[in-house]
């Protein structure tokens, strides 16, 4: 249930309602915000209470229960929307926030040559993956570690914040240190020993949904990262695994306005992995812009072609500038205009 505090609530009333809610043996989770305080009272039995126990305490305004399975995601929790924060780039505020690059890092040559593109045309985020969880254990699986040290190194030289996905708990501190935000990939949505890792650290997530999980499984997941106290979480659709074979996965562009009458977490889309070939990820991006998307989460590579993984649906620098020309043109009749990059142009490098 949620335990929403007077303006003006003193400590020892907040105090009041958290020791309150210990004595039954739930968790509290705090909402912090500029006027007023609200609680989470958490656990498996609290529809066992009645909200007359928290509804009589001094200091309490209302007292509700949520009917939805998440519970820190839901805007019961949060009425307002959040904003996360990605180095200077800020998803869920006034701007779309492109972030794009490599499927995976190669070379310094090839992530700093991207990096430049991406910021030239307007992209203000830099992914790049270093540990790949695929399919098949003969698939190109990232250069690990090492690729982790050229996303600080490019980082330094480009200014760019810098995203990667993390595989595994037992990673964590050799990267946190390197990326500005962790992303967990559709495989580990619920990998609930990662999410809870993850949302220690203090990192912004990227959470991408899991191929075969509900928007409600999705959000569940969101709770674990929440559940640590950090609330600086993005939620990803990258497409959903259906009967349909035209395209690598089927892009669930209702999920976007779902989440946002749902939750208050921003969402994005990766229209790159959902189509399975660059030819319609202008589409998919395009769509997702329209749908009201926080942000995108696009793949490019200097040479698609000879690309190490995901080369089809990789695109080009070419491709790349002409999609970030269309989707600036409709940001702005969404009246959403894309973020501007924060950092001095450096030399092209392409």
């Amino acid at each position: 249930m949620i335990v929403e505090m007077r303006r003006g609530a003193t400590q020892e009333q907040v105090d009041a309602v958290v020791e309150r809610a210990r004595s039954y043996g739930c968790e509290v989770q705090l909402n912090i915000g500029t006027d007023k305080v609200v609680a989470a009272i958490l656990g498996s039995d609290t529809g066992s209470l009645s909200t007359d126990m928290f509804a009589v305490l001094p200091g309490v305004q209302s007292v509700t229960r949520v009917m939805v399975p998440y519970k820190l995601a839901s805007h019961e929790f949060k009425p307002g929307p959040t904003v996360v924060h990605i180095g200077g780039a800020a998803i869920g505020g006034p701007h779309l926030v492109v972030m794009a690059g490599p499927c995976s890092i190669e070379s310094h040559e090839q992530l700093l040559s991207t990096a430049r593109h991406v910021r030239r045309v307007g992209a203000t985020v830099l992914r790049g993956g270093a540990f790949k969880p695929r399919t098949s254990p003969f698939s190109f699986q990232g250069m690990g570690l090492e690729a982790v040290r050229l996303l600080d190194v490019v980082r330094q030289e480009t200014g760019l914040p810098v995203v990667s996905e993390i595989t595994s708990p037992s990673l964590l501190d050799a990267m946190v240190e390197h990326v500005d935000a962790l992303q967990i990939g559709t495989r580990n949505m619920q990998n609930y020993a990662l999410l809870s890792a993850v949302g220690q650290s203090g990192k912004p997530c990227i959470l991408k949904r899991g191929l075969a999980a509900t928007v409600t499984e999705w959000l569940q997941a969101a709770d674990y990262l929440l559940a640590t106290g950090n609330d600086q979480v993005i939620l990803c659709e990258r497409g959903i695994r259906t009967f349909e074979t035209s395209t690598r996965f089927t892009l669930d562009i209702a999920s976007v306005g779902v989440v946002k009458r749902a939750s208050h977490l921003p969402v994005i889309v990766d229209p790159s992995h959902a189509a399975g070939h660059y030819a319609l990820v202008p589409t998919l991006a395009r769509a997702a812009v329209a749908a009201g998307a926080d942000g995108l989460l696009i793949e490019v590579h200097p040479d698609p072609v000879n690309a190490l993984s995901d080369g089809l649906q990789s695109l080009t620098f070419s491709d790349f500038e002409r999609l970030m020309g269309e989707i600036g043109a409709l940001a702005a009749v969404m009246q959403r205009p894309l973020a501007p990059v924060a950092v001095e142009e450096g030399p092209a490098g392409d």
